[in-house]
């Protein structure tokens, strides 16, 4: 393979779904769905799950086909960090981090990254997410040579929830 010849990804291509092992489908459902607020779209038999937002055929897969009562890779091996899950605004993340808040479920982390605010935090089978909103293009920070300034700071989480407020 020639890795020298020129390639560009078309602009308008995106990431279709997401495809987890899960080792309790059912434990999954309820966090994907009960606390979450994924909607189940279908089931295969009692090993595989197809979740999504707003009636798409599936976001989210969910299957114990080759992990049904397993354990968490380690932390050092490779794989998925996080799936990363788009709200449609801060107001609609100060929700969900205000639900998660009610139902005492832990953050992992909160962050400002410039062009995006996120919370962190794990499934039930340690499954890495971030749960985030983009801030509007025009506002995104940017570097004197006119590239992307992202950055890590803390999220001030009370000035999150004034989004209810508002």
């Amino acid at each position: 393979m020639n890795m020298q010849e020129t390639y560009s990804i078309p602009a308008k291509t995106r990431i279709g779904h997401v495809h987890l092992k899960v080792s309790d489908l059912e434990q999954s459902l309820e966090f994907y769905c009960g606390l979450l607020g994924f909607e189940l779209m279908t089931t295969y038999g009692k090993e595989a799950a197809f979740i999504s937002a707003g009636g798409y055929h599936h976001h989210i897969g969910l299957n114990t086909w080759w992990s049904k009562d397993g354990n968490p890779p380690s932390k050092n091996n490779t794989g998925l960090f996080h799936t990363a899950i788009v709200y449609p605004s801060r107001r609609e993340l100060a929700k969900i981090f205000k639900r998660l808040n009610q139902h005492k479920y832990p953050l992992t982390g909160a962050s400002d990254h410039g062009v995006s605010e996120a919370l962190y935090l794990n499934d039930p089978d340690q499954n890495g997410l971030e749960l985030y909103w983009d801030r509007p293009e025009e506002s995104w920070p940017l570097k004197p040579d006119g590239t992307l300034e992202m950055y890590t700071l803390p999220l001030n989480l009370n000035d999150l929830l004034t989004e209810l407020n508002k």
